[in-house]
């Protein structure tokens, strides 16, 4: 009797426990809130998405503005260092280090920003990694295309903006006749081959 009386008690008890209506809304509270708080956090204000490259800048950031303007803009520290003198220098991200935006600026303005890495699309859909031919017919309004200065086999596509704007898109193509980069910004500094170098 004994062993049936045990097992019977904690049915009767697990019953009672499942009858008990859980709160509307569970509440946090103290430091054992911190951590579920923590555990999606929110994207910065400046998350940059696909499609932030147009033909007028990059998301916030757009051409022409100053150097102060372009920080504000963006919303979150860039690094570099700004040339003394006015000259050619770039400002970037660090979070984006390797496949940009890189800002370039000139005589305190934005100028121009590149591309280096990633899958972000360029103004009408071109990307790193293409080839000549599906560049050419994202682009039909695209000049010939150049020998590439440094690279041997490797070409430059230059596009003028779609938008009526000065802007330019070039892109930079290796040796497999594939983009390896690309940037838009206005003459004469989209056509820098080397950047600020």
């Amino acid at each position: 009797m004994k062993r049936i009386a045990l097992p019977l008690s904690l049915l009767a008890m697990l019953l009672a426990a499942c009858q008990r209506t859980p709160p509307a809304e569970p509440v946090a509270t103290g430091p054992a809130a911190a951590p579920a708080a923590q555990a999606t956090p929110a994207p910065p204000a400046t998350a940059v998405v696909a499609g932030d490259a147009d033909w007028q800048g990059y998301g916030p950031a757009q051409l022409g503005i100053d150097v102060e303007q372009l920080r504000v803009a963006w919303g979150e520290e860039l690094q570099g260092d700004a040339a003394a003198d006015g000259g050619c220098y770039y400002l970037s991200s660090p979070a984006n280090t390797s496949a940009g935006p890189f800002f370039m600026l000139e005589g305190n303005q934005f100028l121009r920003y590149d591309v280096r890495g990633g899958d972000a699309p360029a103004p009408g859909g071109g990307r790193i990694g293409m080839d000549l031919a599906q560049l050419q017919a994202l682009y039909p309004q695209a000049e010939a295309p150049q020998p590439h200065k440094y690279v041997d086999g490797g070409k430059m596509l230059r596009v003028p903006a779609s938008d009526g704007s000065q802007s330019w898109l070039v892109f930079e193509l290796g040796a497999d006749g594939r983009a390896s980069a690309w940037r838009v910004g206005v003459p004469p500094q989209v056509d820098y081959v080397e950047g600020c170098g």
